[in-house]
């Protein structure tokens, strides 16, 4: 009996019970649920905003197929050459002053001041902000008739100026201004994980050989915050690609559709002219723009990984 006990233990063992089975199948029962709106409310709708592309679709979706029409109407607008210029413009001072300004508040508080469990907060502050609300609070301080110009003048200060609301050259600078406010504490926060997480033992040996403070930040913290610098970087380039409703809000894309972004013009050729082919082409654009973006990260990272 002994013998046969031990020759149907294996086969006891091998066999996984009800419990186990339940156990391995329960969290693929709870994710399922949430997988499949993911593949049908995200990747579906981007697969049909691609085919609606390459329809004459206007006000309803038109199903027949009629080519790149919607593509070569998109690049016949002046209006799509000025969301781009826009783009760019805002893209790079957006993404440049939101990692500069993040780095310095980050080097600030990472030289244990007093107060920093104070200051924190009030860097994060502006993130928890939806972007309607900052948008809304900028457009209150920057107007004209309102805000800083008009405070300025009550105060004696007649000969200032400052129009970039309703200034058609300078308005986009503006949502700049909000963007930078809102977003720059959450670059600080992670540019302070980082410098908390590298290791103490290499800036004291660097301090022992005599390295000043700025060659040691220059030549040893700052280069080993690149995973930081590539990961803020796609981060604030997904935002600046889609940001819509802090544009809206503060600037309405206008003035004259000076501010105007791919996003808003995506919104208004779809839902308000009622060409929702030439809408969807850009919002396929936008697509293509954040997956350049995103293909290098990710082979960026899974080389490091199998480094």
């Amino acid at each position: 009996m002994t013998i046969a006990a031990t020759r149907s233990e294996p086969f006891a063992v091998g066999r996984p019970g009800l419990v186990e089975r339940l156990q391995v199948a329960l969290p693929k029962l709870v994710l399922a649920p949430s997988f499949a709106a993911i593949l049908l409310f995200v990747y579906g709708f981007i697969l049909w905003t691609l085919y609606l592309s390459f329809t004459n679709s206007r006000m309803m979706p038109v199903y027949e197929l009629i080519g790149f029409d919607a593509y070569r109407k998109l690049w016949a607008q002046p209006s799509w050459y000025t969301a781009l210029q826009n783009l760019a413009i805002f893209g790079s001072l957006y993404i440049g002053l939101c990692i500069v300004l993040g780095l310095l508040l980050a080097i600030f508080l990472d030289q244990k001041i007093r107060g920093e469990g104070v200051l924190r907060p009030i860097y994060l502050y502006p993130m928890a902000l939806s972007f309607i609300v900052t948008g809304t609070a900028w457009k209150w301080f920057l107007n004209p008739g309102l805000g800083l110009e008009k405070t300025m003048h009550a105060w004696g200060w007649t000969s200032f100026h400052f129009d970039w609301l309703v200034n058609p050259q300078m308005a986009i600078y503006t949502v700049v201004i909000a963007g930078v406010w809102q977003a720059s504490g959450f670059v600080m926060a992670m540019f302070l994980a980082g410098l908390r997480g590298i290791d103490g033992e290499i800036i004291k040996a660097a301090q022992i050989d005599g390295a000043p403070a700025w060659q040691l930040y220059r030549r040893i913290i700052i280069p080993m915050l690149r995973p930081v610098f590539l990961s803020a970087f796609v981060v604030l380039a997904h935002l600046t690609i889609k940001s819509y409703d802090l544009v809206i809000a503060l600037t309405n894309a206008g003035p004259g559709g000076a501010s105007q972004l791919p996003s808003t013009f995506m919104y208004s050729f779809t839902f308000t002219r009622n060409q929702m082919a030439v809408g969807s082409a850009s919002a396929i654009m936008m697509l293509m723009t954040i997956v350049a973006i995103m293909v290098p990260y990710l082979y960026s990272e899974l080389r490091e990984k199998g480094r």
